[in-house]
């Protein structure tokens, strides 16, 4: 089957592509290189691979690229809200219209289609409740409205499947080190302190790769799944910022966190997650908070770049 990636040089895709190749798909990735990226450089060889440079918000550009693909997966998108708040029209038209364009104009009714959304769309939660699928949405920044906006327009269709990711953690090609979990331990390894706004503020983790499994074990069986939506995160990971840093002490004694008696977070989200339902269609995390923990302490011996994020 003939895999329509676009993003697909990003964090998620430099990790996805491979995998989809292992597991013998074709795969086409669009992508216009915004952080001048070479993540896919080990992958060219392959001949199942084509790589487009471009706009994924251009459908003069993508209506022959999706009229001959199978599965669509649209992982491009501005990513994180301080990126999001500083270019509000390429989030709006990225992140919400690109896959709008996607699902009711260009797509065909027998195409699939597998969304990143995240569950940050959730916003502030009841802290005594587990947010499921069924809880109300109700993001709080232009990333998240985004993201809430653009699954509702991918839910029309019924061969679609929607991932509320949990906040992403570990290396990959294309490394963001401005995700939380990848910047506490950035911060914990190189400066070893990090000083700790509204602590108490909780969310869910995944670790990259198993975006990657997210993906495989929903092509293996679309037809049961499609149609809904599934938060996919680490089941024992609901974890304060505080909690998240005494786990990553546990690995780096001489981190010390002090919480800050003022300031704010300007990510607000705060809530735990329920995952029950990704479960119960067979899925299960390979990579745990602390094997992403140790990836990373490995990596940023080697990485020394604020290059890598999107901040």
């Amino acid at each position: 089957m003939k895999v329509l990636v676009t993003g697909g040089a990003g964090y998620l895709g430099s990790v996805l592509v491979p995998a989809l190749l292992e597991a013998g798909y074709h795969v086409t990735v669009v992508d216009n290189f915004l952080f001048r990226q070479s993540s896919l450089n080990s992958v060219c060889i392959h001949p199942d691979f084509r790589v487009f440079r471009g706009d994924a918000r251009r459908r003069s550009f993508m209506k022959p690229l999706v009229k001959e693909a199978d599965i669509i997966i649209p992982l491009a998108a501005l990513v994180g809200a301080p990126l999001c708040e500083r270019d509000e029209i390429g989030t709006i038209s990225t992140n919400r219209d690109a896959v709008t364009m996607l699902s009711r104009d260009l797509m065909g009714k027998d195409q699939w289609l597998l969304i990143p959304i995240t569950n940050s769309g959730y916003g502030i939660g009841d802290r005594n409740k587990a947010c499921d699928e069924t809880s109300p949405l109700n993001p709080i920044s232009l990333y998240g409205r985004m993201k809430v906006e653009a699954e509702a327009a991918a839910l029309e269709r019924d061969n679609t499947i929607s991932f509320r990711f949990a906040t992403v953690f570990g290396m990959s090609p294309r490394m963001r080190m401005d995700l939380l979990v990848n910047d506490f331990v950035y911060r914990a390894f190189h400066d070893r302190a990090v000083v700790l706004f509204e602590s108490h503020f909780q969310r869910n983790y995944l670790h990259v790769r198993d975006v990657a499994r997210t993906f495989l074990h929903a092509l293996d069986r679309f037809t049961e799944m499609r149609g809904e939506p599934y938060n996919v995160g680490l089941s024992d990971a609901n974890l304060s910022k505080l909690e998240l840093c005494r786990v990553i002490q546990r690995h780096l004694p001489h981190f010390v966190f002090p919480e800050a008696p003022i300031g704010e977070d300007p990510d607000k989200r705060d809530y735990i997650i329920s995952n029950d339902k990704i479960e119960a269609t067979g899925f299960t995390p390979a990579y745990s908070l602390d094997d992403g923990i140790q990836e990373l302490i490995k990596g940023y011996a080697m990485l020394r770049n604020t290059v890598f994020s999107n901040v």
